[in-house]
């Protein structure tokens, strides 16, 4: 992984599908949800959701996190803005794919409408992606492949929807720079240095994890 600047850019990756973006001493958080840490949503300026499954969107530090700060927003779908937006008059802000915004100097782009499959039995959800500053594509529970290049992917790497052959194929169709993993709450140790060897020999990126902690520049 690329060393952290403090001019530049840094990633953190928290617990599971969570990450904080830090630049210019604004932070953007991603996904805390209920397997990240308790605290993975305080001290955000901005706030994206990329869906309503709990372990990408826990309500109450959300709420938290908005109560603390009333300059923090958020931005995400209508199924978890509804739930938030009375209690935060014109701090919640409802995005769909194509939608564009700027916030705390971040500029991000919306891509992707549908949760992947999980069973044909079960009813899809909506979900999105985002990707900031042109760089960084989070697509929370989908294997979304943005219409522009990106940089720097993240990877969900195992979940009930997904296997590792569509993971590799998904990094080779996005064809990153690099590729860092989550969706990894659920990988056990065991599993890791197999997914790590067959993504990296297999996928056209420099594909890498980083410890919940962990942090590399952008």
């Amino acid at each position: 992984m690329d060393a952290v600047n403090p001019v530049h850019p840094t990633l953190t990756k928290k617990t599971h599908s969570c990450i904080r973006l830090e630049k210019d001493g604004r932070t953007l958080v991603i996904d805390p949800g209920a397997f990240s840490e308790p605290d993975a949503a305080a001290g955000a300026d901005v706030l994206l959701v990329t869906h309503e499954h709990p372990d990408h969107f826990d309500e109450g530090r959300l709420r938290a996190a908005m109560e603390a700060d009333p300059s923090a927003e958020i931005w995400t779908l209508r199924s978890v803005a509804d739930r938030l937006a009375a209690a935060f008059p014109g701090r919640v802000h409802t995005v769909g794919h194509g939608d564009t915004f700027s916030a705390a100097g971040f500029d991000v782009q919306v891509h992707g409408e549908l949760h992947a499959v999980i069973h044909p039995d079960l009813p899809r959800i909506t979900n999105i992606g985002f990707l900031v500053d042109g760089s960084l594509f989070h697509p929370g529970d989908a294997l979304t492949v943005p219409d522009r290049p990106v940089d720097t992917l993240m990877v969900p790497v195992m979940a009930p929807w997904n296997k590792i052959s569509e993971v590799i194929d998904y990094v080779r169709e996005v064809a990153p720079r690099r590729a860092i993993d989550i969706h990894d709450a659920l990988l056990t140790d065991l599993a890791r240095p197999i997914y790590d060897h067959q993504i990296g020999s297999l996928a056209p990126a420099d594909h890498g994890r980083l410890a919940p902690g962990e942090s590399t520049g952008l």
